[in-house]
């Protein structure tokens, strides 16, 4: 058991339900199982995500679905607290839509604005760890993009206050990925919209990861989180990528998923890798 003195908090900032289970579920069942605090913060309702019509229409019943999802996920990751900000999904189309009734889509939001809710966040929680997401947002979704804007500002806000918080930057290896990607594409045949030729200029740079997390031993809880997501899997006509991952056998996809990577923007280009998130803090 970990003594209080060396427990740490971890707080994961999300776009939309299901990115968590993608990136850091591995690193926040970890750092659950190792006793430390783990919080998920997800900025959108989802609500514009793809799904078959049998999990609900675009709206408020699959933002219902999905508020129902990522509470089943994080229960699987050992997560103590969610917070949903409620910001309207910001959808991955050509053009934002028009803000709902009562909302306001995320990358409408002001920055400070949107900021100071995550900032309030890692001061309650007194946050050792932020993750967010790398300049790229990922694969480039505006909401994910926004997260790498918001939680940049939160922990400059934080330090402004006299709480300093480490910030990761979920990301992948674009070489990495490309050849994950490729290998899988030998067994399973992925959805029309995937687009493979993105990946090429999503994420990072090997060289600028700086944390490198093993989560092999925690890849059941990954895989839960994953299928939690269940309206994210499937569409009306096909499975959709989240569903064909998870129909890779599990040898290769605990090759493809048994690590997770950071950027610490903080470092250099080059630094030694890390394999622990909390390493290092005073």
């Amino acid at each position: 058991m970990m003594s209080a003195q060396t427990s740490r908090t971890l707080v994961a900032l999300h776009a939309h339900p299901d990115d968590e289970a993608l990136l850091t579920s591995g690193t926040m069942a970890r750092a659950a199982a190792q006793g430390h605090r783990v919080v998920l913060v997800i900025a959108t309702d989802g609500a514009l995500g793809l799904a078959a019509d049998s999990y609900g229409s675009k709206g408020a019943e699959l933002a219902a679905t999905r508020h129902r999802e990522v509470r089943a996920s994080a229960e699987a990751l050992g997560v103590a607290r969610v917070v949903e900000l409620g910001y309207a999904d910001s959808g991955s189309g050509p053009e934002v839509f028009p803000d709902p009734a009562g909302q306001v889509r995320f990358v409408r939001v002001p920055l400070d604005e949107a900021a100071e809710r995550v900032r309030d966040v890692l001061l309650e929680e007194d946050a050792d760890v932020l993750l967010t997401y790398d300049r790229n947002g990922g694969y480039g979704h505006r909401d994910h993009v926004r997260v790498h804007e918001v939680g940049a500002r939160a922990a400059e806000l934080a330090a402004e206050r006299g709480h300093r918080v480490r910030v990761l930057e979920a990301t992948i290896p674009r070489d990495a990925i490309c050849r994950a990607i490729d290998l899988a594409a030998k067994v399973y045949r992925f959805p029309p919209e995937f687009d493979r030729s993105s990946f090429d200029r999503a994420f990072s740079a090997r060289a600028e990861v700086t944390h490198r997390i093993s989560v092999r031993r925690q890849i059941g809880a990954k895989r839960s989180s994953m299928r939690a997501h269940a309206s994210q899997a499937s569409a009306d006509d096909g499975d959709r990528t989240l569903g064909m991952l998870l129909k890779i056998p599990r040898p290769l996809y605990d090759l493809v998923f048994g690590r997770e990577w950071y950027r610490d923007p903080a470092l250099p280009a080059g630094s030694p890798i890390r394999h622990d998130i909390f390493e290092d803090l005073s």
